[in-house]
């Protein structure tokens, strides 16, 4: 990657969307294209469909800004690559119904967040978005990447351990409970579960 490019603020990126300058799909390709690939890869079994997420995420994004005028253009991005790649395994599985390891990470989140209309409405979603990331603030660094290589990118538990340097066991235990923990502060916070 071009040095000026890989120190280009998220701001000088956003501001180039806003000028519709193309040079902005270019640098956020460059700069966050991998980080995107790992959110939509870890959702979809095959490289060439996550490449495929990245593209319309980049396009998304391009349609999006302006109006949209994210502060952390990469969480943006790959936030919109996640989306993309669920609503892709979605409609691959429709169909199929049961198995798979996303179907399965999804189940285990579903056990935290139940029936919750936050989930359904896109109003209430913001809430329950805003409760999720003061949750993991509050975690411990270890605690929160287990957690979220497990649910946001959909890792299996064991390659999720691996990556942290801890047993499956000790991930399992950690997920357990922090699914408590956020059971808990999301009851607190006024939402069903």
């Amino acid at each position: 990657m071009d040095e000026t490019k890989s120190r280009m603020s998220d701001a000088g990126i956003v501001a180039l969307y806003f000028a519709r300058d193309e040079r902005a799909v270019e640098i956020s390709r460059e700069k966050y294209g991998s980080w995107c690939m790992a959110a939509a890869e870890g959702i979809l079994s095959s490289r060439e469909d996550a490449e495929e997420c990245v593209n319309d995420a980049l396009l998304r994004a391009w349609n999006a800004i302006p109006p949209e005028k994210p502060a952390y253009l990469g969480a943006f991005l790959a936030s919109i690559a996640r989306r993309i790649a669920l609503d892709r395994y979605r409609a691959e599985t429709a169909e199929k119904r049961g198995g798979g390891g996303i179907r399965l990470c999804l189940d285990e989140l579903a056990e935290v967040v139940g029936d919750n209309p936050a989930v359904e409405d896109p109003g209430a979603e913001n809430g329950l978005r805003d409760a999720l990331e003061r949750w993991l603030r509050e975690q411990s660094p270890e605690q929160r990447r287990i957690f979220l290589l497990r649910y946001w990118y959909a890792y299996p538990v064991a390659e999720a351990a691996e990556k942290c340097g801890v047993s499956v066991g000790a991930a399992k235990m950690s997920l357990g409970r922090s699914k408590k923990r956020l059971r808990k502060f999301l009851e607190k916070e006024g939402f069903q579960v």
